[in-house]
């Protein structure tokens, strides 16, 4: 098995192979490995661009902005518009495809501006074992996955976070907030806001990881370690959470017995309407 040494060579020797470089930069703990590598390699030349939208969670900008200061590379934040576009709002299984395609095509626009020869992604290997309908519009774009090219899992990944004294190094993984909303239920600014607001209100109790997921009928499926179900469903703190989610909208407040799990609405995607048309 390769030490993260040569893995850590290795990717920066890839990144090297280019002139210079923009790196869809999310303040995940991969695009911030991404980002720092590039800029180790191209100092000047590299630049993290940020995307900006209501899918953002509350903090996410700001962390983008500190983590690109700490480690000296240029950045950039850009506004995208994918709640215009009905393929995305209608939030069918491939609703990723058609965010990452409205990210990638604003960069692309955007290259001769910042004047970068290749977009560069997150993307590491584990990736690749889930259903991830972004990397489709990541390979229409020729957008290129460092960590992939360089055999980067998600371990690997953390190790050299800490390596190079990331403060992400162990941050859970934090997609987009439509990512929470089950496919067929419209992706709006205010369904998202009200996801939002119910996640940072368990976050301030002290839970991470953790998701709610919203449902047909105004249900909120709450995800949290599973040894924090026990202390999230006692008495009174599960009247108050209960109450602040009917504040915000939600008729049902159910909790998840299995517990925190990653991408677990793709459970529900058939092989059939994983399909692009």
């Amino acid at each position: 098995m390769e030490n993260l040494d040569t893995k850590r060579e290795r990717l920066l020797g890839y990144i090297g192979r280019f002139k210079s470089c923009a790196v869809a930069f999310s303040a995940g703990v991969d695009s911030t490995v991404v980002a720092c590598a590039a800029h180790k390699v191209l100092g000047s030349r590299a630049v993290a661009v940020t995307a900006s939208s209501a899918s953002l969670a509350e903090g996410e900008l700001e962390l983008a902005r500190q983590l690109a200061e700490q480690i000296g590379i240029r950045h950039e934040v850009i506004e995208t518009n994918e709640l215009s576009q009905p393929d995305y709002t209608r939030n069918a299984a491939d609703r990723c495809y058609h965010c990452k395609t409205e990210l990638y095509s604003q960069l692309d626009r955007l290259a001769p501006q910042l004047d970068v020869e290749v977009l560069f992604n997150g993307a590491n290997m584990d990736d690749l074992g889930d259903y991830r309908p972004g990397m489709v519009a990541a390979d229409e774009h020729e957008v290129k996955s460092p960590l992939v090219e360089c055999g980067f899992d998600k371990q690997d990944v953390r190790q050299l976070a800490a390596y190079w004294e990331l403060p992400v190094w162990n941050k859970p993984a934090s997609p987009c907030l439509a990512s929470r909303v089950a496919y067929g239920l419209e992706v709006t600014p205010e369904r998202l806001a009200r996801i939002d607001a119910a996640e940072q209100f368990l976050a301030r109790h002290g839970f991470s990881p953790l998701r709610v997921r919203e449902h047909p009928g105004d249900l909120a499926r709450i995800e949290v370690a599973v040894d924090e179900v026990e202390r999230l469903c006692c008495q009174p703190l599960m009247a108050e959470v209960t109450s602040y989610f009917q504040q915000l909208g939600y008729q049902f407040v159910t909790v998840d017995m299995d517990g925190f799990r990653s991408g677990n609405l793709n459970q529900l995607v058939t092989l059939d309407s994983r399909m692009l048309d």
